[in-house]
């Protein structure tokens, strides 16, 4: 079960590792086969049509957007906690839009599944 003490402080390392762009630090929170369902995958990565699995094709699909906004930045807006998720809702002050990431974790507490929403 998650509890509130360990997702802020998940959101707020996984907050800090993108902001520092630094690809190792953010991958090291997700499992080695987690996925990630996002639309902003078949936009920037369109083999995947939208559904990226593994960390060495995230890897290679994050280098893609890290390289697209080399200004990224989050700010957290909103903290949700689920018995064994999070979702963490924050701005990404070099596009001004707002996202939802909703991870599962596993056991070991680590993210095995991603689901992104975006606004417009």
């Amino acid at each position: 079960m998650i509890t509130l003490d360990f997702a802020k402080a998940f959101a707020d390392e996984w907050i800090e590792s993108w902001n520092s762009h630094d690809l190792d630090r953010i991958l090291s929170h997700y499992t080695d086969d987690f996925s990630i369902t996002t639309p902003m995958a078949a936009k920037l990565y369109p083999q995947s049509n939208g559904i990226v699995v593994g960390k060495e094709e995230v890897r290679k699909y994050w280098t893609i957007g890290l390289e697209r906004i080399p200004n990224l930045k989050f700010e957290l807006i909103e903290l949700l906690v689920g018995i064994d998720g999070i979702t963490i809702y924050y701005l990404n002050t070099a596009t001004n839009k707002r996202a939802a990431e909703v991870m599962t974790f596993n056991e070991n507490l680590e993210v095995y599944k991603i689901n992104v929403y975006y606004s417009e």
